[in-house]
């Protein structure tokens, strides 16, 4: 029998404590599978809930311990950016292989890392980093590797599609799912970074790398959260046939890269519009497989860490082979040039908050029209109060041209424009 590959863990939290639970629970499979074991030498956290879970190891008191000559991968899984890139780095420049569940890390210095993981011959496991359970990452840097990729439209965060799933289905408020999402435990306490697209454009900026071998960090993505979404919204966007979801998309087109998260309208025969809950969903479109989708839990401490243990084992085998070295040298990524989104053209749905009374469709009409904006179908709901919604969706229009006439709409009509207006995509 071969020799056990040995690990350290820096970081017990909710990943790693699942990490330790896979490990622990499913030994002798793992063992029987491939032929060796994978063991847990040493780890290092500030605080852990499940400590004593660990057989048979050793707890470092300090970090640099795990990069002991007797420790073959290491793992970060505490999260953040500053002390995950410091320890990153210096465990590759101890030879040391990698991973990582942290999308931060990895959409913010990714090019870094991998860059040194390549001058230093070890190699970087980050499939967790994007979908939890889903092996998206496999998929794209592997099984499509002699694919073309055309586009990726994503669910990639399961608390905004939790959120929007379920004011589908009660009819209840933004402010009341998310309170309900975060005594469930689908949401932070703060759960901005999740609702405001953060955690979805750091994702983004990751497969956008993969796919089309282009040097995305997270500022190259353009963000938009789910905030501003009403009841009201999804369900003028159910009567039209659509749902509304927050989507993450990218893709390329003569050497031009637009990577954005926003919310959008999606056709409800759409196969991410029937992800629902807190799964997540990548849809993948390629020159010769057509259009591939890949539906699991984004999120949670068994599915996230089942993708880490996979990138355990994968680097395991070649160690065990001989033949480690990382496949995602920095040297086969470009500099590509991004395309502003107001470039683009879309159907849009529009929602104006109106004084109620004679005349307002048609002032608003008129601006629309002085940007070659026409109008599809327009709804205007209530009767007798002082503020109503105005629900426009325009036919194909210049994303720059509707929101030049939002702003005149809202400067120059104050009159009878209250509140702030939310426009949303509609999915082609």
């Amino acid at each position: 029998m071969d020799k056990d590959i040995n690990i350290g863990i820096f970081g017990l939290g909710t990943v790693g404590c699942g990490v330790v639970k896979i490990l622990q629970d499913n030994a002798d499979l793992i063992r029987k599978r491939l032929g060796f074991g994978i063991n847990i030498k040493k780890v290092f956290s500030r605080t852990s809930k499940c400590k004593n879970l660990i057989t048979n190891y050793i707890y470092a008191k300090d970090y640099k311990e795990l990069f002991d000559d007797d420790i073959d991968i290491v793992l970060e899984l505490i999260g953040g950016i500053d002390v995950a890139r410091k320890f990153v780095c210096q465990a590759i420049d101890n030879k040391k292989n990698i991973v990582s569940a942290n999308k931060a890390l990895f959409a913010n210095h990714g090019f870094e890392i991998f860059s040194k993981a390549a001058q230093n011959g070890v190699k970087i496991g980050f499939e967790a980093s994007v979908a939890g359970g889903v092996p998206i990452i496999k998929v794209i840097t592997r099984d499509l590797m002699a694919n073309n990729i055309k586009s990726i439209k994503a669910i990639v965060n399961g608390t905004c599609n939790y959120i929007l799933s379920q004011m589908f289905e009660t009819h209840e408020s933004f402010e009341t799912i998310l309170n309900k999402a975060i005594k469930e435990g689908y949401a932070e306490r703060d759960p901005s970074f999740d609702i405001d697209g953060i955690d979805s454009a750091q994702k983004m900026a990751i497969l956008a790398s993969i796919s089309f071998n282009a040097k995305v960090e997270e500022k190259d993505v353009h963000v938009e959260g789910i905030r501003d979404i009403d009841f009201i919204d999804i369900d003028f966007a159910q009567k039209l046939g659509y749902r509304v979801k927050l989507l993450g998309i990218a893709n390329s087109k003569d050497n031009k890269l637009l990577v954005r998260v926003a919310p959008y309208f999606i056709e409800q025969d759409n196969i991410l519009a029937k992800v629902d809950g807190v799964y997540n969903a990548i849809s993948v479109i390629s020159d010769m497989t057509g259009q591939t989708t890949y539906v699991g839990k984004g999120a949670g401490s068994l599915p996230t860490a089942s993708s880490v243990v996979a990138d355990i084992i994968d680097i395991a085998k070649d160690i065990e082979s001989g033949t480690v070295k990382d496949t995602l040298s920095m040297r086969v990524f470009e500099k590509m040039e991004f395309v502003d989104i107001d470039s683009l053209e879309s159907h849009f749905y529009i929602r104006f908050s109106v004084v109620d009374s004679v005349g307002v469709l048609s002032r608003i009409a008129n601006v629309l029209s002085k940007y070659n904006i026409s109008i599809k179908s327009v709804v205007q709901i209530g009767k007798g109060l002082d503020v109503v919604p105005l629900l426009v969706l325009t036919h194909k229009a210049k994303e720059s041209n509707v929101k030049k006439a939002i702003r005149e709409i809202e400067k120059n009509h104050q009159t009878i424009i209250k509140n702030g207006t939310v426009l949303i995509r509609v999915l082609d």
